[in-house]
């Protein structure tokens, strides 16, 4: 746990370097936040029904999702793992006396946590700032802010377990194209980054509650706002929990046996 832990630490501070990226990054997801908004007023005003979820909910919701965009996003990859496969320097990593899976693990991990702790806090500390109906709102209480807390980390590791499909995928694709497409449309529609999941269709909701991506983002989003309500919440947790153990697993001795047919020419 050592090795994982000095390596989450040390790319952790390479990520921090990267400050006017980042700040680029938060004047764009200032902009789409914005534009995302103002459809949803136009959608609230105009629309005939009571929709499940209200405009000030859906408000917090987007103000979250742009401030930690990398912990929810699929299309954030890591181009020097898929360098590291298709050049055929994977064999450097196998020399490594770590295991590989949490190696990696540790690495994305970092570099998704390095990218959060520059962008989340201007961007949350203007969008409290922002005048009505734009800003963002408080949680109902302390409890359902710790709630929020533990299921957006765990949300966090969850979409990292699942990212680790996508480089797995490159051993036998050889490109991380076609992986990284299917996973940004499936993963971002079902997490609720384009529709959020109370305003989908009833059988559109129910594959979301079935597939992981909505517990990475929608989840923790309306844990916060207090839209899932508190005992709602803890049950929330354990499927994220349940979730993690599975693809972990799954991702283990899927790399473990990618690897093992892994053939590396060259000389």
């Amino acid at each position: 746990m050592r090795v994982y832990g000095s390596v989450l630490k040390l790319r952790l501070s390479m990520g921090m370097q990267y400050r006017a990226a980042a700040l680029a990054g938060v004047a764009t997801q200032f902009f789409w936040g914005f534009i995302t908004i103002m459809v949803f007023e136009a959608f609230y005003e105009y629309t005939a029904q009571t929709q499940p979820i209200s405009l000030r909910e859906i408000i917090t919701y987007i103000w979250l999702q742009q401030a930690f965009l990398v912990f929810i996003t699929m299309w954030f990859r890591d181009n020097e793992l898929v360098e590291l496969i298709t050049s055929g320097n994977i064999a450097y990593e196998l020399c490594r006396p770590c295991d590989l899976y949490g190696f990696w693990y540790a690495k994305l991990l970092a570099q998704r946590l390095a990218s959060a702790i520059l962008r989340c806090f201007p961007i949350l500390i203007v969008s409290f700032l922002l005048p009505k109906p734009y800003n963002m709102t408080f949680p109902p209480s302390l409890t359902t802010f710790l709630l929020f807390i533990t299921a957006l980390l765990l949300g966090l590791f969850l979409l990292v377990a699942i990212s680790m499909f996508l480089y797995i995928s490159v051993f036998v694709t050889m490109s991380p194209a076609g992986s990284l497409l299917l996973f940004s449309i499936l993963g971002e529609f079902f997490a609720g980054l384009i529709i959020p999941v109370p305003l989908m269709p009833l059988w559109l909701q129910k594959i979301a509650n079935v597939l992981p991506f909505r517990w990475t983002a929608d989840f923790p989003f309306r844990v916060y706002s207090g839209h899932i309500p508190q005992h709602e919440a803890m049950i929330g947790i354990l499927i994220q929990l349940g979730y993690l153990l599975v693809l972990v697993l799954l991702g283990r001795f899927a790399l473990n046996r990618a690897v093992g047919k892994v053939v590396v020419q060259g000389g």
